[in-house]
């Protein structure tokens, strides 16, 4: 529970029940603290009163709601931290974060999680999968499917030459996915040695420690004056959107999914810069079934953005370790 700026509490709370005929509730294996907590837990995003954190999350069903056709007790599932009906025409068109009857999940970091709209939000593993597994597919749940929007977004495509714009675990976990997509060069603008080194094991050819003008000198030194094809903007501040524009070529693609704080945009110079902008919540549910896949067969293993591993109980050190960049993503273990 988040009480205030830094004030992050473990404590005992009614274990969730099923409220509607379209509710789970799961049993979670593991859970974590993502960026995004980070913007209230600092005091830069309002809360009314405590507040329950978390919406990243997988684990067994204990129990489904009447009207719940597709999900059964037992069966391991991951979901997407924005609850949807996937029936919907946004659903349908594969924007499912923007669900007509969405729900956020917001109240993952426990041990028991009640899940809205379990039929079209949870997608089940062929069976058990091993514990070993259990981080990479937690990252489906937001960091990962957030990435893959991120280059998808962008349109990454095989040969193409590639800027990720910040190095938490979202702009690493877009490393994994633009190379998983076919490019041919992956430049990450990082200033962390240990970030840096994921990176590069993830698919980055490229470390850029500039910011601002001097960072978009020499992506555009780097493309011979030219510009990357597809930028992915994985901060959301105004510095890192604005390094991420002009880092792109024309008729370049931009994606952000950095939840944006203060970023304004000047219509004038984003009309002349030809460049393409799309970004948003990421619509995870869409990717869910991919990178379930991709996991469960050994091709991906983004649970290594996972640097710190903590029992539920202590979470508050584990937001203390993210919040002062000791750690990339903590893993928590009810």
């Amino acid at each position: 529970m988040l009480y205030g700026p830094g004030d992050i509490r473990f404590e005992d709370r009614e274990t969730p029940n099923i409220m509607k005929p379209t509710d789970a509730v799961i049993r979670l294996t593991v859970t974590c603290v993502c960026g995004s907590d980070l913007w209230p837990y600092r005091g830069l995003q309002p809360i009314n009163g405590p507040t329950a954190m978390g919406h990243e999350y997988c684990g067994i069903v204990e129990e489904v709601g009447s009207a719940v056709k597709s999900i059964k007790p037992g069966q391991f599932v991951v979901g997407s931290f924005a609850a949807s009906d996937s029936t919907c025409p946004h659903c349908r068109y594969g924007y499912q974060s923007s669900c007509q009857q969405r729900e956020w999940v917001s109240t993952a970091q426990a041990p028991f999680l009640r899940v809205p709209l379990a039929d079209g939000t949870l997608v089940p593993t062929p069976g058990m999968p091993s514990d070993n597994l259990f981080p990479s597919l937690l990252t489906c749940s937001d960091v990962l499917g957030t990435a893959w929007f991120a280059a998808d977004a962008a349109k990454v495509k095989p040969g193409a030459a590639v800027v990720v714009v910040g190095d938490g675990a979202v702009g690493l976990l877009s490393v994994l996915s633009a190379k998983q997509m076919g490019a041919e060069r992956i430049i990450v603008m990082s200033r962390h040695v240990s970030r840096q080194k994921l990176a590069q094991e993830f698919g980055a050819t490229e470390i850029v420690t500039e910011r601002g003008d001097e960072g978009v000198a020499r992506i555009k030194e780097l493309t011979r004056g030219v510009g990357a094809d597809s930028v992915l903007e994985c901060v959301g501040t105004q510095e890192s959107m604005m390094q991420a524009i002009q880092s792109a070529r024309p008729g370049g693609h931009l994606s952000f999914v950095g939840v944006p704080h203060g970023v304004e945009l000047n219509g004038t110079q984003l009309f002349f810069s030809h460049v393409h902008v799309h970004g948003g919540p990421a619509p995870v549910r869409r990717y869910l079934p991919k990178l379930i896949d991709l996991v469960l067969n050994g091709k991906i293993n983004p649970g290594k953005v996972f640097d710190l591993v903590l029992p539920l109980e202590q979470v508050a050190e584990g937001y203390r370790a993210m919040h002062e960049r000791r750690a990339i993503k903590v893993l928590l273990r009810p």
